[in-house]
């Protein structure tokens, strides 16, 4: 019976506490797909599992980690075959089921994306969870009309993973970006992979009109809070925001001016609930036309398994650039 090492996360009198412990294949939740797991990564929202900073799993005991790519050992689901090379994203890894923080993983077969060939398990964690929502957000802009002839989009919460890739995307495909930051010492990097230029959080005059000026044609946010709302304010006729998170606030201020004034849209990026055709779709586009052309400079940092614990804290100490890959094999 094969034994393996996993990040487990308990809840132990009122407390979160994540541990690397001994499993076997019969401890993991039920699925039809079991996979040796090659490579997972670090995202915001791993970190906040492990550290019990904010309620995501919603059943207890259970492996971390929101990503894996691996290879397929069985497989009940005719669709795979041992020896397939595959990834699984989001689809309530760390929440309510076993996730890629281990060195096998069960999963239901219709969570399983077949892995790109021009990816790998490398590239494709070194994009995770992080970039396929980033591009969720850019499709979902374009198919409500924006375009790099409107004008610059920002990007808030621009140094980390999502906010990095979603930067390189819009680059390439020929936007004017403007990275948002608390990080002075970013500028760099930001206009490394893509920003046209960098605002720093502490620069911007938020203001209290219901409309200010209008600054950007669309908005990836981050954020939420303060940001998201300011953002409402000053995008132009017709542009498109899209929200993907919450770090600086879940609670949303704003009037109904710049909708019914300006048409502005805010569009909701869920990447955990897709259709598996929807996955597949996305997954593809990231292999080949929103392929980060920065990839190695955004997942600069591979961490070996044992390393998970003692990389959280920074995650939560909003010190992190970028993407860190797990080596979990």
């Amino acid at each position: 019976m094969t034994t393996f090492k996993a990040l487990r996360i308990y809840e132990i009198d009122r407390k979160i506490v994540a541990r690397i412990d001994s499993l076997q294949l019969s401890d993991l939740n039920p699925g039809g797909v079991v996979i040796k797991v090659l490579y997972s990564s670090i995202n915001y929202k791993d970190a906040l599992a492990a550290t019990g900073a904010g309620r995501i799993l919603r059943r207890f005991p259970l492996v971390g980690g929101i990503d894996l790519a691996g290879v397929v050992q069985t497989s009940d689901d005719a669709r795979y075959h041992p020896g397939d090379h595959v990834l699984v994203t989001g689809c309530g890894l760390s929440e309510t089921h076993d996730g890629g923080f281990a060195e096998y993983a069960r999963v239901n077969a219709d969570w399983v994306v077949p892995l790109p060939d021009s990816l790998g398990a490398f590239k494709a964690m070194a994009i995770g969870t992080a970039g396929f929502t980033a591009a969720m957000a850019i499709q979902k802009m374009e198919r409500n009309g924006q375009s790099p002839a409107r004008g610059p989009v920002a990007v808030t919460g621009a140094s980390g993973g999502v906010g990095s890739l979603a930067i390189d995307m819009l680059s390439t495909r020929g936007y004017e970006v403007v990275a948002i930051t608390g990080k002075a010492s970013s500028e760099e990097y930001l206009k490394s992979i893509g920003a046209h230029r960098v605002l720093f959080r502490d620069q911007i005059s938020f203001g209290t009109k219901p409309l200010e000026s209008a600054q950007f044609a669309g908005a990836v946010d981050n954020l939420g809070g303060n940001m998201l709302a300011w953002l409402t304010r000053i995008t132009s006729d017709g542009g498109n925001i899209a929200s993907i998170g919450l770090a600086a606030g879940h609670e949303l201020s704003t009037t109904v001016m710049p909708f019914i004034l300006r048409g502005v849209n805010l569009l909701g990026i869920n990447a955990a609930a897709q259709k598996p055709s929807e996955r597949q779709a996305i997954w593809s586009l990231l292999a080949s036309d929103l392929m980060p052309r920065n990839l190695l400079r955004i997942a600069h940092k591979t961490i070996a398994f044992d390393e998970l614990l003692s990389e959280f804290p920074e995650y939560m100490a909003g010190a992190v650039v970028g993407r860190s890959v797990v080596k979990i094999a």
